[in-house]
């Protein structure tokens, strides 16, 4: 018989995605604050980006919340975020062609 019941993130599990997020965070910032490259500014520019995004999914690493909850909502802030991306890079082009015009 098949078990047809959710599979729970876990108490070990949830730490662990929480964790990982708020270092993403911290390495983030540690990227962006250090002296030395401008490689790694540009790099820990990126990763405050996607460590936002990532804070916005805190609430659902709990060790009763199931792991397709957690998926669904990665997927619908990659959607939201991806569709922003290309609404900007879209503005952006019209408004070269607009400014050409001129």
């Amino acid at each position: 018989m098949m078990n047809n019941q959710p599979k729970l993130m876990g108490s070990a599990n949830a730490r662990l995605v929480e964790n990982s997020i708020i270092a993403l965070g911290l390495v983030a910032l540690i990227m962006i604050f250090q002296p030395f490259s401008l490689t790694l500014f540009s790099v820990g520019c990126v990763l405050v980006v996607i460590a936002g995004l990532a804070n916005n999914l805190l609430p659902l690493c709990n060790p009763d919340g199931t792991w397709r909850a957690f998926f669904k909502v990665v997927l619908i802030i990659l959607t939201v975020f991806v569709t922003v991306i290309a609404i900007a890079m879209g503005s952006a082009v019209l408004y070269g062609v607009y400014l050409r015009a001129q």
